[in-house]
């Protein structure tokens, strides 16, 4: 019987509030007492807290709080990320930082324990692949100028996702959890350290039956495993010099009944959880494995330096339908679903309503082998003098990727509502190449602290060569007698200056500007997206209520757009330019707990607000209609203008009660300034979660939770093809068991 998970919760993070006296302990540390390794960006809050940039620390007890295996719940909590979902689970997020195009989070630097894992970041960085974030054990992000540590991606921030670090001790847990549509989980992790060794092994399964409804009946769920293994081999405590050699293994499968076939807009009124008959095929498989070894050298407490060699590798088949023909006219899916009036036979044989001919429906497997490799090396020295502090950090990387397309498509008939095999395509058929990239950076970052004052002025260097072969249709052997190459290079420097005053331990203003960098595609010529961004913030702590409020603005002099086949377009992942662009906002979060005072219970109350406002400034013609026709003035799209998150929780040593309550903001799918309707884009709505827990006793908790507790039936996307729905009202029980 197969083992069952639990899709959970994001609940915006209940921050608990310390004591005065703690608080002011906290804020008067000095910042030359905590190293930061290769494997996270912060490491904890307070580091968070004393950052230059805008940041967010979600920590190990707020994860486990509420159980997260929706990477987008647990994001909603923070200011300044725009996401829009696609299959209700979060398996194939779109990640948003401050106003960057979200489409599979491709404009964005995620790494997990510091390594780049978007399956080829430079030359294929839409993220087809996300760490699963129910084996995470923190979720760091990072905005404004203090990341130009973490590249390529610059402009709108750094997502890390840290895995399950070896225990001090011996210790152990195992989590299960079952509920709505057969939805389950089990989460297993145990682990010890010794003098000179330590380890931790873990297996995670997470499945579901979906909660769509195809007509004959068939499964729309996934099933998705992850085997993780860490070693580290250590130095002992009293040695001159400190090492460490560190092992980690991570490997993850998955099937995933999922479709790009949405809705058309009647049909979504009618029923959002149906799926069209000419689905029923479509499966996505993918597995991935992670191999990284690093070192770990200590000279000193002053000095520091870590590398770590890694190797990720991802494969994957997305089989699914893109094409529909009828009397020999090819129509894509997306045109068929938007415009179902103008392609009424087309239509029809979608969803199944008549029989078709032969070849009728064209499905695509979507077959790519991905590969990542390098070898990053961060060197940390830091000295003190009279009331001064410094710190010097040099990272370097040399890495490659690439991304190899070897696809094909197959034909189809639609008979009484099934399908048919009619036609058998050669793989190669449809694409047929290598995109791939060579890259060097290099980055140097110098903290300067003088007494209230903090100054980190930093450099990064990156140097791409992106490279394509592309051996043609027609030469699935690839003896190159059809090849056809071409290369782009880029070669640029990214300043940045970010600062931090104190101007006592509870109040704080920061803020900085930095050149945001994204890279280009192979396109020979192309150039880079490129943009100057600035901020201002303060981080406070007025009478227990704590805050942080940051203004920013990014002006881009030359956006890049991709076209993808997941908003609507051909699947090229050719770049286009969209010129200049101005994106400017507002992110706040505050904190409080109503009973501070209180020694048995705690009322942790949060609110995060974000405010978006994005600009064209200029007009032009978007290729693919990816974006559409746009006109100075026009908003972007996928971009919402106002999001909010809150949320209130009952904590006691024996139990806990959470609610949490999000707006997602109205998003329009095409650029305009015209008001965004149901037809034009993506309404807002109002979403309740909701997550219990009662320690039976510190071995043993029973947890519930409850996703969309009003059973809100709303959209969350109108891309790739159609409307798509949230996920629906879902309860969950489970058992956690500690050792």
């Amino acid at each position: 019987m197969r083992t069952k998970i639990t899709t959970i919760i994001l609940l915006f993070t209940s921050v608990l509030f310390a004591q005065k006296k703690e608080s002011l302990k906290d804020s008067i540390q000095k910042l030359d007492e905590v190293l930061i390794s290769t494997q996270v960006i912060f490491g904890n809050k307070y580091e968070a807290k004393n950052r230059m940039g805008s940041s967010y620390y979600i920590s190990p007890k707020e994860l486990a709080k509420f159980n997260h295996t929706d990477i987008n719940r647990v994001l909603r909590s923070v200011p300044g990320v725009n996401i829009y979902e696609e299959d209700g689970f979060g398996l194939r997020p779109n990640i948003s930082l401050r106003g960057t195009s979200p489409e599979r989070s491709a404009k964005i630097s995620i790494m997990e324990d510091g390594i780049l894992i978007a399956p080829a970041p430079y030359s294929a960085p839409a993220a087809y692949y996300f760490p699963s974030v129910a084996r995470m054990q923190a979720v760091e992000i990072l905005k404004g100028s203090s990341q130009i540590q973490y590249g390529p991606f610059t402009t709108g921030g750094a997502i890390n996702l840290v895995s399950t670090q070896i225990p001090n001790s011996f210790q152990g847990s195992l989590k299960t959890s079952y509920g709505s549509f057969n939805t389950g989980q089990i989460h297993a992790k145990i682990g010890d350290s010794k003098t000179n060794l330590g380890y931790t092994v873990e297996f995670l399964n997470f499945n579901s039956d979906g909660f769509k409804n195809l007509p004959d009946g068939s499964n729309t769920g996934f099933d998705k495993n992850d085997v993780v293994a860490k070693f580290r081999m250590n130095s002992s405590a009293n040695a001159a010099i400190k090492q460490a050699v560190n092992l980690k293994f991570q490997y993850s499968d998955e099937v995933s009944n999922e479709t790009y076939l949405g809705l058309s807009q009647n049909d979504f009124e009618i029923n959002p959880f149906s799926r069209y008959a000419s689905s029923q095929n479509d499966k996505m498989t993918n597995d991935h494995i992670q191999i990284t070894i690093g070192h770990e050298l200590e000279f000193s407490k002053q000095f520091r330096i870590t590398t770590d060699a890694y190797y990720n590798g991802f494969s994957r088949n997305w089989y699914k339908l893109n094409d529909v023909v009828f009397n020999g006219d090819k129509v894509g899916i997306s045109s068929v679903v938007a415009n179902p009036d103008n392609y009424l036979n087309h239509f029809a044989i979608v969803n199944g309503t008549v029989n078709s001919d032969l070849d009728a429906l064209i499905l695509k497997a979507n077959n790519r082998r991905y590969k990542s490799q390098g070898v990053q090396t961060k060197i940390d020295y830091h000295w003190s003098g009279a009331n001064v502090f410094h710190d010097l950090e040099i990272g370097l990387r040399y890495h490659y990727d690439e991304e190899d397309r070897f696809q094909w498509i197959d034909g189809y008939n639609m008979i009484n509502g099934e399908m048919n095999l009619t036609s058998k395509g050669t793989p190669g058929n449809d694409a047929n190449r290598i995109s791939s990239a060579k890259a060097f950076a290099g980055s140097v970052l110098y903290k300067l602290k003088y007494s209230q004052l903090t100054l980190t002025p930093g450099i990064r260097y990156e140097n791409i060569i992106l490279n394509r072969d592309d051996f043609g249709k027609n030469d699935s052997n690839r003896t190159g007698t059809d090849l056809v190459t071409r290369e782009n290079k880029v070669d640029v420097f990214i300043p940045g200056i970010g600062f931090n005053y104190k101007f006592n331990p509870f109040t704080s203003l920061y803020g900085g500007i930095h050149k945001g960098f994204s890279p280009p595609g192979n396109s020979t010529g192309q150039k880079s997206e490129e943009s100057i961004n600035y901020e201002i913030g303060s981080r406070f702590n007025f009478k227990g209520l704590r805050g942080d409020v940051v203004a920013f603005y990014n002006n881009y002099s030359n956006l890049l757009g991709s076209d993808l086949a997941a908003t609507g377009g051909t699947g090229s992942l050719d770049q286009f330019n969209a010129g200049e662009v101005a994106v400017k906002g507002i992110e706040l979060l505050l904190n409080y707990d109503l009973l501070s005072k209180n020694n048995q219970f705690n009322i942790p109350v949060t609110f995060g607000y974000t405010f978006t406002d994005t600009e064209f400034l200029n007009s032009f013609g978007s290729d693919d209609d990816l974006w559409g026709e746009v006109s100075r003035g026009d908003e972007l799209p996928y971009i919402a203008k106002h999001q909010f998150n809150t949320s209130i929780a009952l904590e006691h040593t024996s139990f806990e009660l959470n609610l949490n309550g999000r707006l997602n903001g109205a998003f329009r799918t095409l650029a305009g300034t015209e008001d965004i309707t149901v037809e034009n884009g993506v309404t807002s709505n109002f979403i309740l979660d909701f997550s219990g827990k009662y320690h039976v006793n510190k071995y043993l908790s029973i947890t519930g939770n409850i996703i969309n507790l009003l059973d809100e039936a709303y959209a969350v996307s109108r891309v790739p093809a159609g409307l798509r729905p949230g996920h629906p009202f879902g309860a969950y029980a489970g058992l956690e068991l500690r050792f």
